[in-house]
């Protein structure tokens, strides 16, 4: 049954959010397909899988930020040259809390992502082996919390912004510049889940109309944004033991342009290092990870003007819950062997 719970986890991979406020990162979040088999065809039914990640930058005054990822999933009875389609939609939800020390005013938020759509198109290749692609697109063009921020009439609100038609821009916009475009979102992935174990690798790309614009008067001051497209990696080598799963996870992203006036100026990405547990409670399963990044493209400035990595640790906990599979079809009921003596 894990096998089949890690496949269900296959859906989270379609649904993610910067996790990074005011930091160039991809849409999808680094990190969130580890500990899945999500090259696994789905069993056929309806499945709902929420992922919740916590994350901290070395930064002193850096925002921890939060992600959650709500999916539902219906794994459709639809098998086109042998390939199982799966559709999903996500509404993610991405949390700042700030750490500003006494003095500064302190602000916690949260933004809607722009829902995402999408479909999974999963083979069983036999052995234990599967492959999978994705496609599907966050609507972030359509969402009404985009994810800049303004102060309001009376405020010290405006700032020099050389990008801006306008020559201004609302201080802390934008806290997430990716919001400003539909991200296109196309993946590819492979696992063994053959003797308990999860072997997976999987790569996703984020693409990116640019340059992304928010509207109204504040994304007109803002003005247009350089916006890089980019590439996640994940992968996952566990093994389970009776009901316990155990094993070493990895992942990270990377930013194409990093150019002057790129929203990833400077920030190639990142790379993180850590371990999963889970256990299979049969009704569901829970799993949780923590990884740290031992390379990063992020940098902090100390009180003594030194430039250093700005390394981040991710802690993460999903739960993946079966809501509903066809009822298998009756056996035949076998005909009465009658004899005659």
């Amino acid at each position: 049954m894990m096998k089949n719970w890690l496949a269900a986890g296959t859906v989270v991979l379609t649904v993610g959010m910067a996790s990074t406020i005011a930091q160039a990162q991809t849409t999808t979040v680094p990190g969130e397909q580890v500990g899945l088999a999500v090259g696994a065809p789905l069993p056929e039914g309806i499945y709902a899988i929420n992922t919740f990640t916590y994350r901290r930058t070395d930064g002193r005054n850096d925002a921890d930020t939060a992600v959650n990822i709500p999916v539902l999933v219906w794994s459709t009875p639809l098998v086109p040259f042998g390939g199982r389609i799966e559709l999903l939609v996500a509404p993610p939800t991405v949390f700042a809390f700030t750490r500003n020390p006494a003095g500064t005013p302190n602000k916690d938020i949260s933004i809607n992502v722009g829902t995402f759509v999408g479909g999974i198109w999963a083979f069983d290749l036999g052995s234990n082996f599967g492959v999978s692609l994705l496609g599907g697109v966050y609507l972030n063009d359509l969402d009404g919390d985009r994810g800049s921020l303004y102060p309001g009439p009376g405020a010290n609100s405006f700032t020099p912004n050389p990008r801006s038609p306008y020559g201004v821009s609302p201080v802390g916009t934008p806290v997430l510049g990716i919001l400003s475009s539909n991200t296109y979102r196309f993946g590819i992935a492979g696992s063994y889940t053959g003797d308990g174990w999860n072997i997976t690798g999987n790569l996703t790309a984020n693409i990116y109309d640019s340059p992304g614009r928010f509207p109204g008067q504040v994304g007109a001051a803002i003005g247009p944004l350089r916006l890089s497209d980019a590439l996640n990696f994940d992968i996952t080598a566990t093994k389970k033991f009776g009901n316990f799963e155990i094993g070493p996870v990895a992942y990270g992203t990377y930013n194409f342009d990093i150019s002057q006036y790129s929203a990833a100026a400077n920030n190639r990405g990142r790379f993180a290092i850590g371990g999963l547990i889970g256990y299979d409670f049969k009704i569901f399963t829970v799993q949780a990870y923590v990884a740290r990044d031992v390379v990063t493209g992020a940098t902090l400035t100390n009180a003594f003007g030194r430039t250093r990595s700005d390394y981040s640790t991710d802690g993460w906990i999903r739960f993946i819950v079966p809501l509903y599979s066809p009822t298998p079809a009756a056996s035949p009921v076998p005909a009465p062997l009658v004899r005659k003596y």
